[in-house]
């Protein structure tokens, strides 16, 4: 049952608004809806489609990277032949529909990644962080940073 009473327009409003919703078999506390960061609240109809899918993908990463612990950092799987795994070291996007990943793989070797926001299919992983002595790369925490900035 609604509370509050709302026009025409803010009920329009705030269907086009994004929402996100999770269920986690393991942890009834990270289901339901999530409250979303500020960048992301704004209507869809503002972004390019490169923008948007690149907003989300932050916030992916970072609420990935919360479940990691203090020796391993994020990583992205490729689907489909032998490309392996890419360590996401940076991430951008090229209006109106490209993505862009940064990183290295398995080897250390510099790889990027460009994909058209309709072929966008991203596995995320857990990968060791390569120098034990070093504290594990936050890649999202720095990406959400920069978001909120902008």
């Amino acid at each position: 049952m609604q509370d509050e009473i709302e026009t025409s327009a803010e009920a329009a409003e705030a269907a086009a608004l994004p929402r996100c919703y999770e269920v986690h078999a393991n942890s009834a506390a990270d289901s339901g809806p999530k409250q979303l960061p500020k960048p992301l609240q704004q209507p869809v109809e503002t972004k390019s489609p490169a923008q948007w899918a690149y907003e989300r993908l932050i916030m992916y990463i970072q609420n990935f990277e919360k479940t990691l612990d203090g020796d391993q950092e994020v990583a992205m799987g490729f689907t489909g032949g032998d490309a392996g795994v890419m360590r996401i070291e940076g991430m951008g996007y090229f209006d109106p529909d490209m993505v862009t990943f940064y990183g290295s793989d398995g080897a250390g070797g510099r790889t990027q990644l460009v994909q058209h926001v309709t072929q966008l299919n991203v596995m995320l992983r857990a990968l060791p962080k390569p120098v034990e002595d070093k504290p594990a790369n936050r890649i999202g925490f720095r990406l959400a940073a920069d978001l909120e900035e902008s």
